[in-house]
């Protein structure tokens, strides 16, 4: 577990120019935690109370749209943040469902710790800072990607960026995240095989 811990400690460090002495402050803060495949680390409804690290393992956030179709909205795997951002900090319920899709080890802080973080030490509230900035132009990248690439390109990134989701999340996950049909993704897939 202390081996672990250094991942979170690198993480803290990589987001915030601190000593590694500040580092392992902040790390002190989070709690250790093993996740088994499909468990679910927040369910839609529910408010978001958590914030986790993963080491290693992968998680997927989905909804539903209007027509009831389960709609992967992202991927977390090693070395990330898997946390539903807007419900945590706002306090409100969350529309997403966060689930695992591997055994994971983690490391997390609630809500209240994370507070008390903030208020006592303000290296973490730079950390937090940092973390939801990261966020925001990871979601603003993948709004634009929907609108100026194609599905094919959209593909194409996804495999260079993140293949290891492709070990672990059933094609029809990464479809309806791409903003395509499982028949297109197949499609796609079979169009590059043959290039």
């Amino acid at each position: 577990m202390q081996t672990d811990r250094i991942h979170l400690e690198n993480f803290i460090q990589a987001n915030l120019s601190i000593s590694s002495i500040r580092a392992e402050e902040i790390a002190d803060r989070f709690t250790h935690k093993a996740l088994l495949k499909n468990e679910m680390i927040l369910e839609e409804g529910k408010i978001c109370n958590e914030y986790y690290f993963l080491v290693s393992g992968s998680v997927r956030s989905y909804t539903y749209n209007i027509n009831g179709d389960d709609i992967t909205t992202n991927f977390y795997g090693d070395n990330e943040v898997a946390c539903e951002l807007f419900s945590f900090f706002k306090q409100v319920p969350s529309k997403e469902t966060f689930q695992a899709l591997t055994d994971c080890n983690t490391w997390y802080i609630t809500f209240n710790d994370l507070q008390v973080a903030f208020h006592s030490m303000p290296g973490f509230r730079e950390f937090g800072r940092a973390i939801l900035v990261g966020a925001y132009a990871d979601l603003k990248e993948r709004m634009l990607s929907m609108i100026h690439y194609t599905a094919e390109e959209r593909y194409l990134q996804m495999v260079q960026s993140s293949p290891e989701i492709f070990q672990h999340a059933p094609l029809k996950d990464i479809a309806t995240f791409l903003g395509i049909t499982s028949t297109s993704l197949s499609r796609i897939r079979k169009e590059l095989a043959r290039k």
